[in-house]
């Protein structure tokens, strides 16, 4: 799944989207899979151009000649009958119906170049028939439920855009970077969200992820996007917009109990970071039960502190929203926040993607890790390497940081 970039197209699942182009950074979104708007998957091409009618066609002439240079006693002819149905698990259904019909020809051709009394007779051409025809019949079936995923990708591809905004490059005055990864079921799209919004108290930035999946998710994260975009320009403290995402949360879960929606236990993760329109060394960040934000420096790694609050929407549950917490980030430094799906990605012996040790030991192999393309690229590639290829839920990996004054 893909989502828009900073110009408004649509970048591939996968892709690292945000921050200026120069060292570390790339002009165009880095391809990790699928294309822009899903299309239906081709085996085996060259070029760009599908070659997976090859294989049968190849096979088909290697039993013809087989049974062409065979004695009588071993008529391998009917063996076609594996022709079409290699076809309809590989090619279109165009490819596969041609092929289908160049079985059914070839065998009843070279069949009657063979004497009368060596012949496979009727019962065999009958086999080739019908497992052709069926071939065909799986083919479009195949085909059709293939068309039927690619539409749940677009829209899911869709909603996931309408979510996300684009950010532009130095937004609010800070370099960024993130990256989505959507998880193997297609069917259901995740409630991670992630954003930038400049205001005069200077930027602030928010990453979570809602509770489920489904478009219950999806209203949610984009009800709290909505308000945060308002609270994080118009509110002096970040305090008070903290307490706005708590109530919206609270009133988004009402609204969906009253038109019978089961939401009645839905809330959020999230990590809301204030940076200081001044160039101050020092950051305010509120953790709502989320994963801790790294801060990857040049000489290394460190977490921020968990900050002990409950998910957005259980604040009630507790003694009332977490403080702020007032960090140290130096402008060479860069804050790593992830949803979930990287911490909790597991590999084939079940272990957990130790997150902090990759970024620290690309950071002792290239010190250009700390900037937010590179970095986010560097966890991206960890994470899909570790778990084989097969994310269990949706992924944001969003990284951040002051611009320097000079690209200001």
């Amino acid at each position: 799944m893909g989502g828009p970039d900073e110009t408004g197209r649509a970048v591939p699942r996968g892709s690292v989207r945000g921050g200026p182009a120069g060292p570390g950074h790339d002009r165009h979104p880095l391809t990790a899979g699928a294309d822009t708007l899903p299309e239906r998957h081709r085996l085996l091409t060259l070029r760009g151009h599908s070659v997976a009618w090859v294989p049968p066609l190849v096979l088909l002439l290697a039993i013809a000649v087989l049974d062409w240079n065979t004695t009588s006693e071993f008529r391998t002819l009917s063996w076609v009958v594996l022709v079409p149905g290699i076809a309809a698990a590989i090619c279109g259904l165009r490819a596969t119906l041609v092929i289908a019909v160049l079985a059914v020809l070839t065998f009843e051709l070279e069949d009657r170049a063979w004497p009368y009394q060596f012949r496979t007779g009727v019962p065999d051409f009958i086999l080739v028939v019908v497992g052709s025809a069926l071939a065909v019949t799986a083919c479009a079936v195949r085909v059709r439920g293939e068309r039927r995923m690619l539409h749940m990708q677009n829209v899911v591809d869709t909603t996931r855009r309408a979510v996300l905004r684009p950010l532009p490059a130095g937004w609010g005055g800070l370099d960024h970077a993130a990256v989505y990864l959507a998880a193997d079921s297609v069917a259901r799209v995740g409630g991670d969200f992630y954003d930038i919004q400049p205001g005069p108290q200077g930027a602030r930035v928010l990453i979570g992820d809602v509770q489920g999946k489904g478009l219950g998710a999806v209203a949610a994260a984009s009800a709290l996007l909505g308000t945060f975009r308002e609270a994080a320009y118009h509110e002096p403290l970040l305090t008070t917009v903290a307490e706005r995402l708590e109530s919206r949360m609270r009133r988004h879960v009402r609204y969906a109990a009253e038109i019978g929606r089961s939401d009645q236990e839905r809330f959020a993760t999230a990590v809301l970071v204030g940076f200081s329109p001044h160039g101050s060394p020092w950051v305010e960040v509120i953790n709502f039960g989320h994963e801790p934000p790294l801060v990857v420096a040049p000489d290394g790694v460190r977490s921020l502190p968990l900050g002990g609050g409950l998910p957005l929407g259980l604040g009630s549950l507790g003694d009332g929203l977490p403080p702020p917490l007032r960090m140290p980030l130096a402008d060479d430094e860069t804050l790593l926040l992830v949803t979930d799906g990287v911490s909790e990605t597991r590999d084939g012996k079940g272990e957990f993607f130790p997150l902090r040790e990759r970024v620290a030991r690309a950071l002792a192999e290239d010190p250009r890790v700390v900037e937010p393309g590179r970095l986010v690229r560097c966890v991206r590639d960890g994470t899909l390497r570790h778990c084989g290829g097969h994310l269990a839920d949706d992924t944001t990996i969003f990284a951040v940081r002051r611009r320097p004054v000079r690209a200001r």
